[in-house]
């Protein structure tokens, strides 16, 4: 695959960087005409950074709802105004004696479904502009509460006043956010001192490159060796295998019926078969489309296309 094609680059994100920067960066190098990325990750965290490439930029909204799984330091009996280890330290308390059982017992809390206040410094807008940019004004907005998951929160190890954490949590979780309140259960307030992430839907670490390495690979003609194909992507989604006929029509956006695809009901969907949303690959297993089902009549729609001749 060359790596100016569509397709999907996992970057381990340096500390310090923004995710545009990263994504400027890889655009740049790589000679795209687009690119975007898949959920961003704070200036002072590292780790996975879904780089979406040319036509791949499409699937951007379909994965910026995908889980994601974090490792954590957060630092007990200081809190910060940005609730992470950049922002200026607006309460100290002392940490009581804690041991691992007492800290596990307290992280099994805050598992499943919560109501979580988003952070004043953060990339949410109100009336247009970032809660971070009001906040550095003096005039810091805080959003209403909003429903998260924390599918699961582990404790990694502990030297305190510092705990490691391990967070797998939907998209939308603040771990900044998550680790202050613990702090506030503890009775002494905390803040996060690293944050990296491990995974973001189906792409994690292993899967990842540096920018140094991204930089080598291109002055060796090899970066496309690290660029996923797009049928990568939308593990979630119902599979629909679609022969060259039906391929074809999908490519050119012609309307398109299950039967299409050999099955009427879609029980030979690969995946469930009552999925809203489809994925179809062609006979070589490359993404062509995305399709939604109408709740109402089953009526197939088209969310985007792919098309090699054209993109």
């Amino acid at each position: 695959m060359e790596a100016s094609s569509g397709g999907v680059l996992v970057v381990d994100k340096p500390v310090d960087w923004s995710s545009a920067q990263v994504v400027a960066h890889v655009k740049r190098c790589l000679g795209l005409r687009k690119a975007g990325h898949a959920g961003t990750l704070d200036p002072f965290a590292t780790g996975v950074l879904v780089v979406l490439l040319n036509s791949a930029t499409r699937l951007a909204r379909f994965l910026l709802a995908d889980r994601k799984a974090y490792e954590a330091r957060m630092r007990l009996g200081e809190e910060t105004d940005t609730q992470d280890l950049t922002g200026s330290v607006q309460h100290r308390a002392p940490v009581p004696p804690l041991d691992a059982g007492m800290l596990a017992a307290v992280l099994k809390g805050f598992e499943g479904q919560i109501e979580q206040a988003p952070p004043t410094f953060s990339a949410l807008k109100h009336r247009g502009v970032p809660l971070y940019r009001l906040a550095r004004q003096g005039n810091p907005v805080q959003k209403p509460a909003r429903r998260v998951h924390v599918e699961r929160l582990r404790l990694r190890g502990m030297e305190l006043p510092d705990v490691d954490v391990e967070v797998v949590c939907s998209a939308g979780t603040y771990v900044r956010s998550l680790c202050a309140d613990i702090g506030r259960a503890l009775g002494c307030g905390a803040h996060v001192r690293q944050l990296r992430r491990t995974r973001c839907g189906p792409f994690h670490l292993a899967q990842a490159v540096t920018l140094e390495q991204l930089d080598a690979l291109v002055g060796e003609g090899r970066a496309g060796e690290r660029v996923l194909p797009c049928a990568t992507t939308l593990e979630h989604f119902a599979t629909l295998v679609a022969d060259d006929a039906s391929a074809a029509r999908v490519r050119h956006g012609q309307p398109v019926t299950m039967d299409d695809f050999g099955t009427g009901d879609g029980s030979g969907a690969q995946g469930d078969p009552a999925s809203i949303y489809f994925k179809v690959i062609d006979p070589g297993g490359a993404l062509i489309g995305v399709l939604q089902r109408h709740p109402e009549d089953g009526r197939l729609q088209y969310c985007c296309v792919f098309n090699p001749g054209i993109d």
